[in-house]
């Protein structure tokens, strides 16, 4: 199911002050409630929505800002997920998927979609969510990582607690040095509300004005490569049972210096007969490392593409927003979130 992709057509259209007629909008808004019903199917199986908490999340808080009620059955779903810490994954933060759940739990209770006695619940959820981000906030300042810190900070903007909170301010001051990370459309979307001090709950309240047609479309120049070549260390592992050995790949690939992540892949040369190939996917976020070595991720046994630095930490970018150095390791591994 499409849940997130059409949750953010949703929270765009939204925000772009569609006309009063309603009617374009009826369509989109009955699939997303049936995309939501559809992808929690997958729980009877697996335990977890066939997408991800996070896109069910960015569902519930779509039909909440375009002020549809949700069944109750729904929001305890994610209810229940928050409680028992669900939302995380193996190696991964949990940070983003918490903040959007959040921020549909908060424009729930805002929009006075849901009774007193959920709502309550839905208060005391948001409550637990801001202490532990508060807790997770790392010494440099973010919480998370530099791309869950804008939707965790629109978090406390909703609440109304970021004057209040320290941790707001440090996040504040750690994500003004790194606004040169932000290089997708889906990236910018989630840092520029949090620039301008607000949050995805305002596009609800949002006063729509004639305004005058002064978009113009930006062209983005590609990234200049620069001069001579660099070599890095491309390994593949698949720890997962569906592989016959830990170790699929360990090559050195020589590329021009800048060259992306991206276009090492392109790049890097057969190991014995076998040629190294891959696959990716279109997202709103940018090219998704879908296959590798013929072995592809499957959302529903929850297997990803994950990308590591040689010390095993997460590169935090795509594939085709990091810029591997010279003698630097890459490692893509298959794990389970």
């Amino acid at each position: 199911p499409e849940t997130g992709r059409l949750a953010l057509y949703l929270l765009g259209l939204r925000a772009t002050c569609p006309p009063p007629d309603p009617s374009p909008q009826r369509f989109p808004v009955t699939w997303l409630k049936y995309y939501l019903e559809k992808d929690w199917a997958g729980s009877r199986r697996h335990g977890h929505p066939l997408t991800s908490y996070y896109q069910y999340s960015l569902g519930v808080l779509a039909l909440c800002v375009h002020r549809k009620r949700v069944r109750e059955e729904v929001i305890q779903r994610l209810l229940v997920a928050e409680r028992h810490r669900r939302f995380g994954h193996a190696g991964g933060s949990a940070v983003d998927t918490e903040a959007v759940a959040a921020l549909a739990f908060a424009c729930l209770e805002r929009e006075q979609l849901v009774g007193a006695r959920l709502a309550a619940e839905l208060r005391a959820a948001v409550r637990g969510t801001r202490a532990r981000f508060v807790a997770a906030q790392s010494r440099d300042g973010f919480i998370g990582n530099v791309f869950s810190t804008p939707l965790a900070m629109q978090v406390f903007i909703a609440t109304n607690t970021c004057r209040m909170q320290p941790a707001y301010s440090r996040a504040m001051a750690a994500l003004l040095q790194r606004l040169d990370a932000f290089t997708s459309a889906a990236a910018m979307a989630q840092v520029l509300p949090v620039l301008h001090g607000r949050s995805y709950l305002d596009i609800a309240s949002m006063q729509c004005r004639e305004e005058p047609d002064t978009l113009t479309p930006l062209v983005l120049e590609p990234l200049p490569v620069g001069p001579g070549n660099v070599v890095v260390r491309l390994v593949v592992e698949c720890p997962a049972p569906p592989c016959p050995q830990h170790l699929l790949y360990d090559r050195p690939v020589p590329a021009l210096a800048g060259a992306s992540l991206l276009d090492l892949l392109a790049a890097a040369p057969a190991q014995g007969t076998r040629n190294f190939t891959f696959e990716t996917q279109d997202t709103p976020q940018g090219p998704f490392l879908t296959s590798v070595l013929g072995l592809a991720a499957r959302p529903q046994e929850r297997h990803y593409w994950q990308l590591l630095s040689g010390l095993g930490t997460s590169l935090q970018m795509g594939v085709a927003d990091y810029r591997p150095e010279d003698g630097e390791t890459v490692i893509l591994r298959l794990s389970k979130w």
